[in-house]
């Protein structure tokens, strides 16, 4: 985890992704007690996260997510504008995505399509992943190697994609770098 930097627009985005995690905790009827039970992440942290003070990082977002029913690109998609979705640059935060990359959001609003970036990630496999919907990831440069669980590994270069469903077990990793990485996945409903 890393705290948030002096650029207000992060500073701002890490507040709505705070407000989001709260609103959803909150729906289900959570205290952040049971929601780090139900985590394993410290009350703490997690307030400090629904305040903005903490920027977690996409494993702990996806922990987090998980406790709340829903997906790291559920919660990153904060909800702005319906409609048309700008972003620029720097208008998102990076989330840390292991010690090697960083995650952020690609669109903002409450949508069906969930678009994230990753500039490098792990040089080795970690937890699998799985939720409800499809995603498909796109390989802009770098190579990288995918794991469904149960399939053969699945190694991508520049231009190559993978569509699959999402709640097959998945996970990557980077095998060249630079690595720039779209992954798209659908809301969970």
């Amino acid at each position: 985890m890393t705290r948030t930097e002096s650029n207000p627009a992060d500073g701002d985005a890490l507040l709505d992704l705070g407000r989001a995690i709260r609103a959803r905790r909150r729906d289900l009827g959570l205290t952040l007690v049971q929601m780090a039970a139900l985590s394993g992440l410290s009350q703490p942290f997690l307030s400090q996260v629904e305040r903005g003070q903490a920027r977690p990082s996409m494993r702990s977002l996806g922990t987090i997510a998980l406790a709340l029913g829903t997906t790291a690109p559920s919660l990153l998609a904060l909800p702005r504008s319906a409609g048309v979705s700008l972003v620029h640059a720097g208008d998102m935060p990076s989330i840390d995505n292991s010690a090697q990359g960083t995650a952020r959001s690609i669109a903002v609003g409450a949508r069906e399509l969930l678009p994230m970036e990753f500039l490098g990630g792990p040089s080795e496999f970690e937890e699998y992943l799985e939720h409800e919907g499809e995603e498909i990831i796109y390989v802009v440069s770098g190579t990288i190697e995918v794991d469904l669980a149960g399939e053969e590994r699945k190694t991508l270069s520049v231009r190559d994609s993978l569509y699959f469903d999402a709640r097959v077990p998945h996970r990557w990793r980077v095998l060249s770098e630079p690595a720039w990485v779209i992954a798209v996945s659908t809301r969970a409903h």
